[in-house]
C-alpha cells in the first residue's frame, strides 16, 4: 500500500478504499480557528456533547486578532470559555499560526487531523493525514463521529535531486500548480515520494503541503522519516515519532515527477495561484509592499533566511516591508538569536504571530501597488485592495526584492543560506490554555457577547424547488467571492445576518437585496465552484438568503460538502454547454425533486420556466447525503438519526 492507504485503512469505520466511494474514517485530533471556530463550537453546543472525544481538540486564535472594536475580543473569550469547559486546548492570540503551532506542538505522525481550515492539510509535512472541512463536520469529530468523505484517488509525486541555491521548497508547489492548475487535485491525495524528499526538512515539506490546498487536494503527505524524527526531537517531543512510509513497489493512481535540481525561482501572478511563471520571465516589475509570513512561510528556518539576508543592508525607499513570524516560538528564538535586531535594522515592520495579511487583515497595500508575498493565495480583492496586484513567492525572492524594489531572482545573492535546524527549539507552552479536569464540566462558564448571534438551520426539502437565477457566475468562483473575508468583515464570522449583506458582493454588489427582495432563490456558476477557504460561512450566508440550490459545472470539494451539510442543493450540468443557455433572472425548477432523492436517483430535471427549455443536472450522494438534504442538513439530520 502507499502511505495514504495505510493510514486510511487504521482509520477506517465504514466504506472501501475505491476512488469515488463513501468511506468514514476515525478523527484522532481537531483544530479550529476563530474565524470559523465560533460557529464551530455553537454547532458542538447544539450537539449536547459534554466533552469532546477526540485524542486531542486545539482551538486557534489567530486570525481576527485585530481588536478594532468589541467583536473579536469577544469571540476571543467565547472560544476559550467555551473549549475550557469541553476538553479542548486553546492557543491564545500571540502563540501563532494555527498551522505552525500545531506542526511544532501538537501534530503527530499516523494521526488524522480534521481542521475547520484549508490550510490544515500542513500537517501531511509530519506524516499526518490533515484534512480541511467546514465547521460543522469538525463539531461532529469532537463529538465522536466519523467523518465521512469520497476515498481520494493518490497521486504519487516523485521528487529527484536537490534544490539548486536559491530555489526553495515554495518553488516545488508552485511548479506543481504550474502543471496540475488550481483543479487538479480536486478527489486526490497529493502523496510525495523519491529520494528528493531526504533533502527537504519538515517546515520545507510542511510549506509544500499547505499550498496543496491550493490545488483543491483532499490532502498531501510526506513520509515520516528520519528527518521528521529530527525535528520531534528539537520539539523536545520524539516520543510522539513513528517511522512511516509506503511499501516498496506501493501503486498510485497517477504519476508525476519533478527534478528538483531543474526548477529556477518562481511567482504566481494575480490573481490565481496556478498563474506561475519564472521570476525572470515576469521580470524586473516595480513593488510596492512585501509581506513575509503566513502559515506556508514562516518557520523558524524560513525567518532566518529572510534575516540573513536583510542583515546589514536596507530595505528600498519605496517598499514597505512586513514580516510575520509563525509561531512565539519562532518570534522568541529570533529575538534571542539576534535575527530580529537585523531585520528590523534593516527597516522591516514587525507583525504579531498571527494570519495577518494572509487573510487581509491589515496591511492591505495602495491603490493599484504591487505586493509580492510568501502566503498562499492571491485571490482577486483577497487583501482589501481590489486594485492591487498580489505576486506569490518564496521567502528568498520576497527578501531581495524588498531590498532592490523590483521582483528579483534571489539567485543573484552572494549569502550562506543553508540554515540547519536547530537542535533544540525553544519549547514554551504558556499560552495553551488547558480545559478543565473531566467530570468539571459544570463549573466553567461558557460567556457569549452581543456580536454572536444563532447561525440559519436548514429546512426540510419541499416537493418541488422552484425560484429565479439570482444571479449566474464565471469559473473560479472563491469563498472570498461568495463570503468576503476582510478586516472589517472577519470581526462578523459569528454573525450570520450582518455578514449577509456582503454575500457575493465581490461579483455584484446588488446581490444581497435582490435576494432579500426575492425571498431567497437558485445560484448558477461555472467550474470549480467555492474553492479556496473552508469556511462555512460561504454555505450559512447564502442558505440565511434563502439560497435553495447552486447549478454548476462543478464544485470545490470543501465547499460542496457544506452545501449538502447545511441542506443546500448541489448541482451539476450534465451537459455543460446549458450553462450558456441560462441567464440571470430566469426562472428554475427542479420539479419532483424529494420523490426522486428518495427514491436515491442522481440525475434530475432542472426546467426553465422562463425559456421553457429542459436541462438534465446530476446530484451523486450517499444515503446519509441523502438524508442530509432530505432533513435540511447535517445537524437535523442527526437529530431526527437519534430519535
Amino acid at each position: 500500500m502507499n502511505l495514504t492507504q495505510k493510514i486510511l485503512s487504521e482509520h477506517l469505520i465504514s466504506g472501501r478504499l475505491v476512488p469515488g466511494e463513501e468511506i468514514a474514517i476515525r478523527i484522532d485530533q481537531t483544530l479550529t480557528q476563530d474565524s470559523t471556530g465560533t460557529m464551530a463550537y455553537l454547532q458542538f453546543e447544539a450537539m449536547g456533547v459534554k466533552r469532546v472525544r477526540t485524542k486531542k481538540s486545539v482551538a486557534y486564535i489567530d486570525h481576527n486578532t485585530l481588536q478594532t472594536g468589541f467583536e473579536n475580543a469577544d469571540d476571543h473569550q467565547y472560544i476559550q470559555t467555551v473549549a475550557k469547559k469541553h476538553g479542548i486546548y486553546c492557543s491564545k492570540p500571540g502563540n501563532g499560526i494555527c498551522h505552525q503551532v500545531q506542526l511544532e506542538r501538537f501534530g503527530v505522525p499516523g494521526y488524522t487531523l480534521l481542521g475547520s481550515d484549508s490550510h490544515t492539510p500542513t500537517g501531511g509535512g509530519i506524516g499526518m493525514l490533515a484534512i480541511g472541512a467546514g465547521g460543522l463536520d469538525v463539531a461532529v469529530a469532537m463529538g465522536g463521529g466519523a467523518y465521512y468523505l469520497a476515498c481520494p484517488k493518490v497521486v504519487g509525486i516523485k521528487l529527484t535531486g536537490k534544490l539548486s541555491y536559491g530555489v526553495a521548497a515554495k518553488d516545488i508547489i508552485l511548479e506543481v500548480l504550474r502543471r496540475l492548475s488550481v483543479k487538479g487535485g480536486v478527489g486526490k491525495v497529493m502523496e510525495y515520494i523519491g529520494e528528493g524528499v531526504k533533502t527537504l526538512t519538515v517546515p520545507e515539506r510542511a510549506t509544500i503541503a499547505n499550498m496543496g490546498a491550493e490545488l483543491g487536494a483532499t490532502t498531501s503527505i510526506f513520509p515520516s522519516d528520519e528527518v521528521t524524527r529530527a525535528f520531534l526531537k528539537a520539539q523536545q517531543r520524539e516520543q510522539d515519532f513513528v517511522p512511516l512510509s509506503a511499501d516498496e513497489g506501493a501503486t498510485y493512481d497517477e504519476t508525476l515527477t519533478i527534478d528538483l535540481s531543474s526548477l529556477v525561482p518562481l511567482v504566481a501572478k494575480p490573481h490565481m495561484p496556478d498563474l506561475v511563471e519564472t521570476v525572470e520571465a515576469v521580470g524586473p516589475i516595480k513593488v510596492d509592499q512585501v509581506f513575509i509570513g503566513s502559515c506556508t512561510n514562516s518557520s523558524y528556518t524560513d525567518m532566518m533566511r529572510v534575516a540573513r539576508i536583510l542583515k546589514g543592508k536596507t530595505v528600498h525607499p519605496d517598499v514597505s516591508l512586513v514580516i510575520g513570524p509563525g509561531s512565539k516560538q519562532v518570534l522568541t528564538m529570533l529575538a534571542r538569536n539576534g535575527a530580529l535586531a537585523d531585520m528590523l535594522g534593516a527597516g522591516a515592520r514587525i507583525l504579531e504571530s498571527a494570519c495577518g495579511p494572509c487573510i487581509g487583515m491589515g496591511q492591505s497595500p495602495k491603490s493599484n501597488g504591487v505586493s509580492v508575498r510568501t502566503n498562499n493565495r492571491n485571490f482577486f480583492g483577497r487583501s482589501g485592495t481590489k486594485s492591487a496586484g498580489i505576486y506569490l513567492t518564496s521567502c528568498e525572492t520576497a527578501a531581495i526584492t524588498a531590498l532592490t524594489g523590483v521582483l528579483t531572482d534571489p539567485r543573484c545573492l552572494d549569502i550562506d543560506l543553508d540554515i540547519p535546524l536547530p537542535e533544540t527549539f525553544e519549547v514554551n507552552d504558556n499560552l495553551v490554555i488547558p480545559p478543565v479536569e473531566p467530570g468539571h464540566e459544570d463549573e466553567a462558564e461558557v460567556v457569549r457577547g452581543p456580536n454572536i448571534q444563532p447561525f440559519p438551520l436548514g429546512k426540510a426539502l419541499t416537493p418541488d424547488v422552484s425560484g429565479k437565477v439570482l444571479l449566474k457566475m464565471e469559473d473560479n468562483i472563491t469563498t472570498d467571492h461568495i463570503a468576503p473575508s476582510d478586516a472589517k468583515l472577519l470581526p462578523f464570522r459569528s454573525n450570520v445576518p450582518y455578514l449577509s449583506d456582503f454575500c457575493l458582493t465581490p461579483v455584484d454588489a446588488a446581490f444581497p437585496a435582490r435576494a432579500k427582495a426575492e425571498g431567497g432563490g437558485l445560484l448558477v456558476a461555472g467550474s470549480n465552484y467555492g474553492q479556496g477557504s473552508s469556511r462555512e460561512h460561504a454555505a450559512l450566508v447564502p442558505l440565511y438568503l434563502g439560497i435553495r440550490a447552486v447549478a454548476a459545472k462543478s464544485f470545490a470539494r470543501i465547499h460542496q460538502a457544506n452545501l449538502i451539510n447545511n441542506g443546500i442543493l448541489p448541482l451539476t450540468f450534465e451537459n455543460e454547454a446549458d450553462y450558456d443557455r441560462i441567464d440571470q433572472d430566469d426562472t428554475l425548477t427542479l420539479p419532483g425533486i424529494r420523490a426522486a432523492i428518495e427514491a436515491g436517483k442522481e440525475r434530475f430535471t432542472l426546467r426553465n420556466d422562463t425559456k421553457n427549455e429542459e436541462y438534465a443536472v446530476r446530484m451523486p450522494l450517499t444515503d446519509r447525503q441523502r438524508g442530509m438534504i432530505l432533513c435540511g442538513g447535517l445537524l437535523n439530520f442527526t437529530r431526527e438519526s437519534s430519535k
